[in-house]
């Protein structure tokens, strides 16, 4: 997937609606374990499917037909597909296997046509009694890959490895005894440099309040391979929610998030946070509380009843050049459910009963934030989204980052006869809502939140419909 940088502030005319949609042909994915958009690689939309022991790349041209297939071939052990990401003109799978009693960690390369072009044996990690669950977080350039794994409460194992030089740059078991990983860990946050930001949050309750604070393990080539550790005291606040971020181009690093001084349970206003890693003890930290007319809107409650906003999480950050932010915010909750019988999509809940989980998607929430941590601007951009029992996979919304304005692509409604609408802001805060598309009699399912920006103006959206794929392009 290739990176965009949306340039705030500017100010920019709003346009009108208009663009392409091709709709590839159905392709059935029964027997998928998983599939990955790869994305355009010299004209071909590359397709990597995940069947368990057979592993196939297929390309598909602008049109979206599809213009050829290839077995790959990995280990033979049963390897396992970690993940599948683009690097400039290529793609790398990243995966693990056996032999004998040993689990390796290993990355191929391919060319756009699929062809083998290097492989590297990451790690030999011997023989494991438990198989550890490998996570991976990129850097903003693709380029550095962090791998990793928590064993038991706190003994963290990561790696980093330069996908384009094919190259392993360090690796680091940290194992900080005041720390509980499943309890504290917030985030990691990989630089283009590949240096590690690990994130922790720290005494976020309310016995603890006046305690809290933010701590960070910085490791990589920045700070000579040895662990840089400091915190960041939230100044009597508590976190209800936070995304950080790397500014490459002010060597910073960033977050945005949502505070609460009464209770974990609700977010009353906002925070910005500048940290410079090589001196945190310079940091910019700043906090401003919502208008009851904002948190009214978000609420959809009487002025007298509002206590801040409930059920939010902060799901981006997009940099502004000089330093400032804009956070996206998104309001989201799931409900469990016992159910008398089990339907079609229902499981077992913990107490063994059937159970029903509902998903709920509703308005995003943004807000602009100069380098001075004082607020520019916000606005609210409604939608109502609900489901059953199918993971929230076509709910929420994908960001198309374009040179002049960002582009909210969600689905009204989900269900198989559905409208998709687009909100286009621009930087000085305007925004319009545009209606895409109609999905009535195209058999369509789209999953925006698995879409991938293949260019400056173009998206490509997965579809899945009763084991069906489909592939969307939106072209502006």
């Amino acid at each position: 997937m290739k990176s965009f940088i949306f340039l705030l502030p500017v100010v920019l005319p709003l346009f009108l609606n208009a663009q392409n949609i091709t709709i590839s042909e159905g392709l059935s994915i029964r027997n998928d374990v998983a599939y990955h958009l790869v994305g355009d690689l010299k004209g071909n939309l590359l397709l990597f499917r995940d069947e368990a022991t057979d592993f196939e790349v297929q390309a598909f041209s602008r049109s979206l037909h599809l213009s050829w297939k290839k077995k790959i071939a990995l280990d033979k052990k049963r390897p396992e597909v970690i993940d599948v990401t683009e690097t400039q003109q290529n793609f790398s799978v990243i995966y693990q296997f056996n032999r004998k009693r040993d689990l390796l960690l290993k990355v191929h390369k391919y060319n756009p046509a699929a062809n083998l072009i290097d492989s590297v044996t990451i790690k030999n990690y011997g023989s494991v009694y438990n198989t550890p669950y490998f996570e991976v977080a990129y850097s903003a350039n693709k380029e550095v890959v962090v791998v990793y794994y928590v064993l038991g409460n706190n003994e963290i194992h990561t790696l980093a490895f330069n996908l384009g030089t094919m190259k392993l740059m360090w690796e680091k078991i940290l194992a900080p005894n005041d720390i509980i990983f499943d309890r504290d860990f917030h985030q990691i946050v990989v630089d283009n440099g590949g240096n590690m930001h690990l994130v922790f949050q720290m005494e976020n309750r309310k016995s603890k309040q006046k305690e809290h604070f933010f701590e960070f393990f910085d490791y990589g080539p920045a700070t000579a391979n040895n662990v840089h550790r400091y915190i960041i005291p939230m100044q009597g606040h508590l976190t209800y929610d936070a995304y950080f971020s790397f500014d490459h181009l002010n060597k910073r690093l960033l977050a945005g998030g949502l505070y609460s001084d009464t209770s974990i349970d609700r977010a009353e206003g906002f925070f910005y946070l500048n940290i410079p890693p090589q001196n945190p003890e310079n940091h910019l930290l700043t906090f401003q509380k919502f208008e009851d007319s904002f948190v009214k809107t978000l609420e959809e409650k009487e002025k007298n009843k509002n206590k801040g906003i409930a059920e939010a999480n902060i799901q981006d950050l997009v940099l502004r050049r000089d330093g400032g932010i804009l956070m996206i915010g998104e309001l989201n909750h799931r409900f469990e459910r016992r159910t008398t019988g089990i339907g079609s999509g229902g499981y077992y809940g913990s107490s063994g009963s059937p159970s029903t989980v509902d998903y709920y998607f509703d308005d995003i929430f943004l807000i602009a934030v100069h380098p001075n941590g004082q607020m520019h601007w916000k606005m609210i951009l409604h939608k109502k989204q609900y489901s059953q029992d199918d993971d929230a996979m076509y709910s929420s919304y994908f960001l198309l980052k374009t040179p002049s304005a960002l582009r909210f692509l969600f689905n009204d409604d989900i269900k198989y006869n559905n409208t998709v609408s687009e909100y286009v802001v621009t930087g000085n805060g305007k925004y319009d809502l545009n209606a895409l598309m109609n999905t009535e009699n195209q058999k369509l399912r789209l999953r925006f939140r698995d879409a991938v920006q293949t260019a400056s103006n173009e998206v490509l959206v997965p579809s899945e419909r009763r084991s069906k794929l489909k592939l969307v392009r939106i072209t502006y």
